[in-house]
C-alpha cells in the first residue's frame, strides 16, 4: 500500500524554506509519496496558517491528519530528539578531531614523517586558534557565559572581551615559533586563572553551567572538557619555557 503525505511549505523568490526541504526529504526516505504544496509568497503563507489556525510552516498532513512542523515529524516517525537545549559535546570533538588531523597532515608534510613531539605542540596551537575564532566570531555571546564562571572576567567584565584576542595571539605566536615570553606569558595566564575558575565553578561550588570554550550560546557542559582546553594551554607554556 502507498504511503501519501501532503506538505505545504514556503517557497518564494526570496525565500525557501530549510525545514521544509528537510521534511521533504525525511518523507522521501521514510519512503512516503509527497504531494508537495508550495506557498509561493508571503500572502499565500499567512492566508494558510490562518486559515489551519497554524502559527509556522511548514505543515505536514499524512493520512488527511495533520502532523506539524518538521520536528513534529521527527517525532511522529521516533527519531532522534532534536531539543535545542539538549547538553552536547559534538562541537568540541568535531573541533579537536580537526585540529589533530591537521596537525598530523602539517608534520607529514613537514618531515615525510610523523614527528609526534612537533604533532602535539601544532594540535595545541591550531586547537587555540580554531577556539579563538569561535569565541571571537561573536564576542558578545561569549561573554555572556564567559562572565558567570571566570573569576575574573566576573569583577572586570572587559576581561572576557581581552581573553579571546589573547588566545588567539597566543595561538598564532606559537605556530609561528615566537619566543616564549611573547606568548607563552599570556598562555600561562589565561590557562591557570581559567583552569582554576572552571574548577572552582563545577567541583567545588557544584554549578551546571554551559561551556563558553566554543563561543556563546554554547550547549557543551562546563567541566572536564573546559579544563583540559586550559591545561593544554598551561601545559603548552611550560613546555615552551622549558625547551
Amino acid at each position: 500500500m502507498k504511503k501519501t503525505a501532503t506538505i505545504y511549505r514556503m517557497h518564494t523568490d526570496k525565500h525557501i524554506c530549510p525545514y521544509g526541504l528537510k521534511s521533504l526529504d525525511l518523507l522521501k526516505r521514510e519512503g512516503f509519496e509527497i504531494e508537495d504544496h508550495k506557498l509561493s509568497s508571503r500572502e499565500e503563507t499567512d492566508d494558510f496558517k490562518k486559515k489551519h489556525n497554524v502559527k509556522t510552516t511548514p505543515q505536514i498532513f499524512i493520512d488527511d491528519e495533520r502532523i506539524g512542523g518538521f520536528e513534529d515529524l521527527q517525532k511522529h516517525f521516533g527519531k532522534a530528539n532534536s531539543d535545542k537545549e539538549k547538553t552536547t559535546y559534538t562541537p568540541i570533538i568535531a573541533i579537536f578531531s580537526m585540529t589533530f588531523l591537521m596537525a598530523l597532515a602539517l608534520s607529514f608534510s613537514q618531515y615525510a614523517a610523523i614527528n609526534w613531539i612537533w604533532t602535539i605542540e601544532a594540535f595545541i596551537a591550531l586547537s587555540m586558534c580554531t577556539l579563538a575564532v569561535q569565541k571571537l566570531r561573536d564576542l558578545n555571546s561569549f561573554s555572556l557565559q564567559f562572565i558567570t564562571y571566570d573569576l575574573i572576567a566576573m569583577r572586570y567584565v572587559p576581561y572576557a572581551y581581552v581573553y579571546a584576542f589573547l588566545e588567539a595571539f597566543a595561538g598564532i605566536g606559537m605556530l609561528a615559533g615566537a619566543p616564549a615570553w611573547l606568548v607563552a606569558t599570556p598562555a600561562l595566564f589565561i590557562g591557570i586563572v581559567g583552569g582554576v575558575s572552571v574548577f572552582k565553578a563545577v567541583y567545588i561550588d557544584k554549578r551546571e553551567l554551559k561551556c563558553a570554550c566554543v563561543g556563546g550560546d554554547s550547549n557543551v557542559p562546563l567541566g572536564f572538557v573546559s579544563l583540559t582546553e586550559n591545561i593544554m594551554m598551561v601545559a603548552m607554556a611550560t613546555w615552551m619555557f622549558i625547551s
